[in-house]
């Protein structure tokens, strides 16, 4: 079936891309695939993925999908694109008016079918062994027994003690060899005491795992047996993904990928189907974009509307694949804007140390990209060249910076902010109403492995992140919002604007977490600590610039 939409009026040559711009670019997408990505997010707010499907169903707990739309010329040169959804909605592979999905179906029913099958019963007899009356008896009389042993050390080890105190205190009072020879005797009769006990404990708890053994061991070969054949299965549905890319070469899922196991979803992603439909009805790729709808992942970051990337961990092997065959522009990445000198300004200046104004769009610290060699901390080395910045703001964080000017200050500030004795507080307007006046939100956070520098919320895996807020007005649709960080995690107070269990809201001109703007509307306003030598408190001062 042939699913393309051409667009009226046509694009002129000069709006159309000379060469493929390369799916992982950090920058927006062609303004063609952003025309084209707007058509299908008017169709989305009619209430509708495609026809049986309500957008109701990318509102649940588990989030929404990623859409992408692929700008396509056809051999006549008319312009038009392609429409797909990540994955499956609804358990459905196919939707109309969307791209297919890559693998061969008649292959993968003939595996998935018979497998799941399979899987679904050892998963019963998994859940039985895990229940088994026998088992759990003997998990319980092992754990009663270790209490057991547990309390008699400590009261054996409590007599001992005891005991020893009290040798001593005679050993102190006498000098008489055979008193001193009776008091060694009780000491090696307390350590075979000892040694006895912890015979007995080894002698019955062997007897316990003796009946336990057996069964872990049946459970643990049920679980072992159930994930070598959810292997296999996979292994065989991996297979049924054959493909081909615009040069004509092939390859399967499975050999694109290091030790042949692909991740979860690999080559379901929009953007694969998008290529390979396009390959398969002889039109030619011109652009691409991919964003997200529905409610954001129980980790938060992603936005309805917002462009991303294509992702590394499952697309990063396949897509170069796909667009083998066709000129493909090199990954253009985000760099920050060119500060001039008197953008950056110091507020406050000691012997040892400065408070400087760090502007929106300069680094804290060098990169580690080495083609990028500008940062605040670079700046004042060229003055001062031990210099170090004690804390960080983020790039498009605006505000109050403190930087050692060598390394005992920088050690004695550090000491400050890992106490949690400096005071920060931040202005920042977000993109919505905020309903609570104040409050405190505890959100622990790690990095997206998949799509640095972003954060996810990981209640599992992220770590502590505390911050308290307070609302300052209300105007327009949007908030102003002081922060005050009780943690430094790297993005701390974006993500906990924008999550949902936080504010629910991003911060304005947020390009990770909400929608791009000019700039970020968030400032380090406040910085307050005690001057390391004289002990006297500073407070220091910034308005926001907005």
């Amino acid at each position: 079936m042939r699913v393309i939409t051409w667009l009226e009026p046509q694009p002129l040559r000069d709006e159309r891309p000379r060469v493929f711009p390369s799916p992982f670019d950090d920058l927006a997408p062609h303004a063609l695939a952003q025309r084209c990505a707007e058509l299908v997010k008017h169709d989305l707010r009619t209430g509708l993925i495609a026809p049986g499907f309500p957008t109701s169903v990318l509102t649940r707990a588990e989030g929404g999908k990623m859409f992408g739309v692929l700008v396509v010329e056809s051999p006549e040169g008319r312009v038009g694109f392609l429409r797909a959804v990540s994955g499956q909605v609804e358990r459905a592979w196919r939707l109309e008016g969307y791209a297919p999905p890559v693998f061969d179906a008649e292959l993968r029913i003939a595996s998935e079918i018979p497998a799941e099958v399979m899987v679904k019963g050892l998963t019963a007899r998994v859940d039985a062994a895990r229940l088994e009356p026998t088992l759990l008896a003997a998990r319980a009389d092992l754990a009663a027994l270790d209490a057991r042993h547990t309390e008699r050390r400590l009261a054996l080890k409590a007599q001992h003690t005891l005991r020893k105190q009290e040798r001593k205190a005679a050993r102190a009072a006498t000098t008489d060899p055979t008193a001193l020879h009776a008091l060694d005797q009780l000491s090696r009769k307390d350590d075979h005491e000892r040694r006895t006990a912890e015979a007995t404990v080894r002698e019955e708890r062997a007897t316990a795992l003796a009946l336990l053994f057996p069964l872990e061991r049946r459970l643990a070969a049920l679980e072992r047996l159930r994930r070598v054949v959810s292997q296999e299965t996979m292994r065989r549905i991996w297979d049924s993904y054959q493909l081909t890319n615009f040069a004509g070469d092939t390859t399967t899922v499975r050999a694109l990928f290091p030790g042949g196991d692909p991740p979860s979803g690999a080559a379901d992603c929009a953007a694969p189907k998008l290529l390979n439909a396009a390959r398969v009805q002889g039109l030619r790729p011109l652009a691409l974009a991919e964003f997200w709808w529905g409610a954001p992942p129980p980790g938060g970051g992603r936005v309805e509307g917002m462009f991303f990337p294509a992702c590394r961990e499952k697309c990063g092997p396949v897509l170069p694949f796909f667009l083998g065959g066709l000129s493909v522009a090199p990954r253009q990445t985000w760099k920050p804007r060119e500060v001039a000198e008197d953008e950056l300004s110091v507020v406050h200046e000691d012997a040892r140390f400065l408070v400087l104004h760090k502007p929106t769009g300069l680094l804290s610290v060098p990169a580690r990209d080495e083609t990028v060699t500008d940062s605040l901390e670079a700046r004042v080395q060229r003055r001062f060249p031990g210099a170090m910045a004690v804390h960080r703001l983020d790039l498009d964080t605006s505000g109050l910076l403190l930087v050692a000017l060598d390394e005992e200050m920088y050690r004695l500030l550090q000491a400050q902010f890992l106490s949690r004795e400096v005071h920060k507080r931040y202005i920042a307007v977000l993109e919505g109403n905020v309903a609570k006046d104040e409050g405190e939100i505890e959100l622990p956070l790690r990095v997206d492995l998949d799509q640095r520098p972003r954060q996810l919320v990981d209640f599992e895996h992220g770590k502590a992140a505390h911050t308290r807020f307070q609302v300052l007005a209300r105007e327009g649709g949007r908030t102003r919002v002081a922060f005050f960080p009780l943690t430094g995690r790297t993005h701390q107070l974006r993500v906990h604007a924008a999550h949902q269990l936080g504010l629910g809201t991003p911060i304005v001109g947020d390009r990770l977490y909400g929608t791009p703007a000019a700039r970020l509307l968030l400032h380090a306003e406040v910085l307050r600590f005690r001057h390391p030598v004289t002990a006297a408190p500073l407070e220091l001062r910034a308005p926001a610039p907005f």
